[in-house]
């Protein structure tokens, strides 16, 4: 392979579970197609107009985020069973801003609105997604990236609103309903160094990545909100233990973040996603010059009907390297 070629590689490694744990005239079609998503029933043709012409017109909606309580013990959160979480709450109505393709971006706020389609058919089958979807990171991290080598770990974590049947009956598949980082700075590093091929140089730069695609039709009622990087201090990151269990078996842990208030957070969100499009934001960058990480969590849209379909949606994860 020549120098400075650009290789991808996907690991199957068991970090499958980690965490909880550009745009242009192009995205103008996309963002005109989304809202005629042959999914969406036409029945509801008329909340779907009305939806649209609230995000034309409103710039700012007020949730609550469920920040943690600073000056405690340091606090455990488990994948599966959450009544063993020691997680304190701290809920804050915060302005969560509407978020607009192409001025965000991943280098800057952390985060990005990306128009990506899938060939996946179907995200519940889990052999499609595991024989497609990777690679399909893979690529899409390279190209917006420019990295010099993507390593995407696991198939994907499918999550589902609290309202779903399906919310906790699969691996991890509860939304994260308190604001986190799903890893450290020193967790990052020995992914990073863990996930590595053999035989590769050490990287000058390595970067986490998230890739957050929504499965059900818009609205989302438990959307994803994002964090400015550039409003986030290193004090309002508290380290805490994310645990991945099964049957009540502690399986693994590692170290990850969880945040605490501060009014200088500016929060951003995506509205009414569709398939076709996916929020890659950032877990840890290496590079002090470039965004670091990116507080995320899901909150209740207060603008969603109650009968609303629940949201489900699947993230993947990449580590991106340069060389």
């Amino acid at each position: 392979m020549t120098t400075g070629s650009i290789t991808t590689t996907i690991a199957t490694a068991s970090l499958q579970h980690a965490g909880n744990l550009v745009c242009g005239i192009g995205w103008l079609a996309l963002f005109d197609a989304r809202h005629h998503d042959p999914l969406v029933p036409r029945a509801n043709a008329a909340q779907h107009k009305w939806r649209r012409m609230l995000r034309e017109e409103k710039a700012v909606t007020r949730s609550t985020i469920n920040y943690v309580a600073r000056g405690g013990a340091r606090m455990r959160y488990f994948a599966n069973d959450s009544s063993r979480d020691t997680v304190v709450l701290d809920a804050r109505p915060m302005d969560i801003d509407d978020a607009v393709a192409g001025q965000a971006g991943l280098d800057r706020e952390g985060f990005a609105l990306v128009p990506h389609r899938s060939a996946v058919v179907d995200f519940a089958d889990s052999a499609q997604v595991a024989d497609v979807h990777p690679q399909e990171i893979a690529d899409l991290i390279t190209q917006i990236t420019g990295a010099d080598l993507v390593v995407v770990n696991g198939t994907g974590v499918r999550r589902f609103a609290e309202r779903s049947a399906q919310s906790g009956a699969l691996d991890n598949s509860r939304p994260a309903r308190f604001a986190h980082v799903d890893v450290s700075d020193s967790t990052a590093a020995q992914f990073s160094a863990r996930s590595l091929p053999e035989g590769r140089p050490a990287p000058r730069r390595a970067a986490h990545y998230n890739v957050w695609r929504a499965l059900s039709a818009a609205p989302q009622d438990v959307p994803l909100a994002l964090c400015d990087s550039r409003s986030v201090s290193p004090e309002d990151l508290l380290p805490a233990d994310a645990i991945f269990d099964r049957d009540g078996v502690e399986v693994w842990s590692f170290e990850g973040l969880v945040v605490a208030h501060s009014p200088a957070h500016r929060w951003h969100w995506f509205r009414d996603l569709g398939r076709d499009e996916v929020i890659v934001f950032k877990t840890h960058d290496s590079d002090p010059a470039r965004a670091h990480c990116v507080p995320h969590v899901a909150f209740d849209d207060p603008d969603c009907a109650a009968n609303t379909p629940p949201r489900a949606s699947i993230e993947m994860r990449a580590i991106a390297y340069w060389f």
